[in-house]
Order: structure tokens, then sequence, then C-alpha cells
């Protein structure tokens, strides 16, 4: 069960999860003990946040040895808010890279890029990663910033 806590209730926790269009930044450790970050795309369904990566990327080796990550989703212009918690990834073969499929069609809308082309190409072999989260806080300093403008419209 995932303990929620923050600004939020647990409804417009996930409507900000599902609204937002932002990557999802993931920790974890590296085999010595040095932490990594990375950002990938995500859905949140179900409880769970699914993403999508190539077999041979450094997260998937971390994550074979250290399942237990952190993450945020956060917004990167004032008012600043977000999502930050911690959980556990599990990974499994994405072969008919449903998964990929789908994120792409969230993040662009749709397949019929140069990207998404070569994103979805048989040449690469696709691991869904699924974060079963841990512990979930929000925050929101939307009435802190009032009057703040986004330098970068």
């Amino acid at each position: 069960m995932t303990t929620i806590t923050g600004a939020w209730s647990e409804t417009r926790l996930e409507e900000f999860l599902e609204e937002s269009r932002i990557p999802v930044r993931i920790a974890t450790q590296r085999g010595n003990g040095s932490l990594w970050m990375v950002a990938l795309w995500y859905r949140y369904q179900n409880g769970s946040f699914e993403c999508a990566t190539w077999a041979n990327a450094h997260i998937v080796r971390f994550l074979r040895s250290d399942s237990e990550v952190a993450f945020d989703i956060s917004t990167n212009h004032p008012p600043y808010r977000g999502v930050r918690g911690n959980g556990t990834a599990t990974m499994s073969s994405d072969e008919a890279k449903s998964t990929l499929r789908a994120l792409i069609e969230r993040y662009l809308g749709d397949t019929e890029s140069a990207l998404a082309e070569w994103l979805l190409s048989d040449a690469r072999e696709e691991i869904r990663i699924r974060i079963r989260p841990s512990e979930m806080y929000s925050w929101d300093y939307t009435d802190r910033m009032r009057g703040v403008e986004n330098p970068h419209p």
C-alpha cells in the first residue's frame, strides 16, 4: 500500500500525474554504491508508474542489482509543484513495444515522427519498468509564488 502525504489529496495527486507530460526523474544506485539519475517518459495507472527504455540502458543494469528507487515529477517553471517518492521497480520485456507505443502517443501525440519510428524500430529491444510506489509526497508552491512570472514562456 502506498503512503500518500503532502499538499494534495490522493485524487488531486493522481490527476497531476495523469495530466502531466513531464518525464519522471528516477534515482537509483549504481553497482559501486554511487547514485544515478535518469529521466524517462511515464504513464501512471493502477497505482504504478510504467516506463520503457532500451534493454542496454544503464538503468536496466542498475535496477537488476538494486530495485529500490526514488522519483520526482515536478514542473520546471513557476509555480513549482510536483510529486516525489520512493518505491520498488520491476522489469519485464516490452517485446511488442506496447508500453513504448503508449508512451510515444502520450508524449508526442502519435507515432508519425522520425523519433517514434526510430524508437519503435525492430533493432531496439525494449524493457518495461514498473515502479510500485511505497511513499508519495505532493508539494505545491502556487500560493507562495503568486505574481511570480514564468521567465520562460
